[in-house]
This record gives C-alpha cells, sequence and structure tokens, in this order.
C-alpha cells in the first residue's frame, strides 16, 4: 500500500515536472556557467596552492558544483508545495487515505531523480569538455550522497512550506538559512586547515553540509579510506533522517488540523 502511494504521487509529480522542462535548463544553468567562468580562473590557485585536496581541479570542483545545485535546487521546492496548498490540490491528498510518509516520499523522490539527472549533465561535461577521468565507483558514491543530501534539503524546504505558509516569508527564512550554510560548506573554495584562518575552519566544522561536502570530494575521487567519508557519511545520515521524520510529522499534522 505504502509503496503504490508513493509510486502514484511519484508519478504524479513527475509528470507535472517534465512537461515543464524549463526546470531542467534553469537548475543547470548556475552550475554551468561556474563552470565555464569560474573554474578556469581557479586552475592556477588549485597547481601552486599547498593544502588543496587532491585530484586537480575538476575532482575538487565538479562535486562542488553538484552539492552547489542541490543546496540552490532543493531548497526553494517548498514553493511549489505552498502553490499546491494554495490550488486546494493538498486538501485533495488530505481527505484520501494516504499516509503522510507516502506524500512526502513521493516528492523527494522526484527531487533526487531531477538531482541525479542534473548531476550527470555535470559529469559528461566535465569528462568531454575538461578531460576529467574520475572512477566509476566514485562517481556513483557521490552521486548517491548528493541524491541523500537533495532528500533531506527538500524534505526540510517541504516541512518549513508548511510551517510558515507564506509565498512571501518562506524564501526570506530560506535564504538567511542557506547563506551561512552555502558560504560555510567550501563549494566555491575548499575549507581546509591549511587555507583558513583557524576560526573559520572551526566554524565550518560546525555545518553539517561542509562535512558531506567534504565526503562527497573523497568519494569522487575514489579515496574511501579517507576519514572525511566517513564522518560525512554519518552527518548525511543524520540530516536526512531527522529531516525526513520532521517533515513527515509536519504532514501527518496538517492531516489533523
Amino acid at each position: 500500500m505504502l509503496r503504490r502511494d508513493v509510486w502514484l504521487v511519484f508519478r504524479r509529480e513527475m509528470i507535472h515536472r517534465y512537461r515543464q522542462p524549463t526546470w531542467l535548463v534553469m537548475g543547470l544553468a548556475q552550475p554551468i556557467l561556474y563552470m565555464f567562468f569560474f573554474g578556469p580562473l581557479v586552475q592556477k590557485f588549485v597547481t601552486y596552492t599547498p593544502g588543496f585536496p587532491p585530484g586537480g581541479l575538476w575532482m575538487v570542483f565538479a562535486p562542488a558544483l553538484m552539492v552547489q545545485m542541490v543546496i540552490i535546487g532543493s531548497s526553494f521546492v517548498g514553493m511549489n508545495l505552498l502553490s499546491e496548498y494554495r490550488a486546494g490540490v493538498f486538501e485533495r491528498f488530505r481527505v484520501t487515505p494516504m499516509r503522510p510518509a507516502a506524500l512526502l516520499l513521493g516528492k523527494v523522490l522526484t527531487v533526487a531523480v531531477n538531482v541525479m539527472v542534473q548531476a550527470g549533465v555535470i559529469v559528461l561535461i566535465c569528462c568531454l569538455v575538461f578531460g576529467m577521468r574520475p572512477p566509476a565507483a566514485g562517481v556513483a558514491l557521490c552521486m548517491l550522497m548528493i541524491t541523500s543530501l537533495s532528500m533531506a534539503i527538500a524534505s526540510l524546504s517541504y516541512a518549513l512550506a508548511l510551517r510558515i505558509k507564506s509565498e512571501q516569508q518562506l524564501p526570506a527564512v530560506l535564504n538567511a538559512m542557506l547563506m551561512p550554510l552555502f558560504l560555510l560548506s567550501g563549494t566555491l573554495l575548499p575549507i581546509t586547515p591549511a587555507l583558513a584562518p583557524n576560526w573559520l575552519w572551526e566554524l565550518s566544522r560546525v555545518n553539517p553540509v561542509a562535512h558531506v561536502m567534504d565526503a562527497s570530494r573523497a568519494g569522487f575521487r575514489g579515496d574511501f579510506s579517507a576519514h572525511s567519508l566517513l564522518s560525512g557519511s554519518i552527518a548525511l545520515a543524520a540530516m536526512t533522517l531527522l529531516s525526513f521524520w520532521w517533515a513527515v510529522r509536519t504532514f501527518a499534522r496538517q492531516n489533523t488540523d
């Protein structure tokens, strides 16, 4: 029953999204611009700066582009939920016997599939245009991690949307949360003890997305023995479970109001 409900919601969301393919272009526009206009600028910085993560520019930069895409793209899916809420679509789901977990899971799986498609395009461009040659197992692990991250962030976005219920306030709250998470995650430039001042390094360790970013880079280059891979996986699992639990509670509360 749960599997069928999840599939019904997932299919509905995918049909709705692919009828408007603009999401794919807009979601890829920013990382591709960074790829061509920012990446070449830091080539020498990567080559001659001690303390930079191993692997070369694109082995460091490609997973960063994917995480950046996830942070920006998955955070504002709550706006779509508010549109459904205002149109009465959410009310129609409430009167069905569908479980709140099935409704949420169907929606976040749609976000995860979208992220996988976009991340695949980023990897393909880096390989074809810039000659990147990552290990297949590393790419698969990195894709798994960013997919889980997208589900965690999307769950938080959906929960916040139903808590705030304001199209004007939600973007402001999301931007206030995303800016420190983004800057302290080390996506544009890695935050390492050798590159960052001590206070900035310590502050970045409080950010779970920074641990996920480090783990994604380690996995992408095939360094499966890296300590950051373990700590990032633990942080990612905790983020995903807590955000999904809170979102399910929020969806269930809507059904009882």
